[in-house]
């Protein structure tokens, strides 16, 4: 997979813009994400569904995943089981 890559989840609404990628599968509601939607949905795990904000960007603990949430929906983003959390905004420098 590679940067720029756009995925939809197959239990729910969300869609993803790869930005930065490692070796692992991204999941999304407890289920692989795809490139295209299935027709029908699978099952939302309820310890992924914690949802996901339109705009935000995901990030794992190492920094080797982030994602942009392109459309939001009730599952939650993971890698490989472990839960990606909302990447902090960069302060702004100030202005004297």
């Amino acid at each position: 997979m590679k940067p720029g890559t756009r995925l939809k989840s197959v239990t729910c609404d969300t869609e993803v813009m790869v930005i930065r990628c490692g070796v692992g599968v991204i999941e999304c509601g407890g289920s692989a994400m795809a490139e295209v939607k299935p027709p029908e949905a699978t099952a939302l795990n309820p310890g992924f569904s914690g949802g996901t904000l339109l705009g935000k960007r995901y990030v794992d603990a190492d920094g080797e995943y982030e994602l942009l949430c392109v459309k939001s929906g009730e599952g939650s983003l993971s890698v490989g089981g472990v839960a990606l959390v909302t990447k902090d905004a960069k302060p702004l420098p100030a202005s004297d």
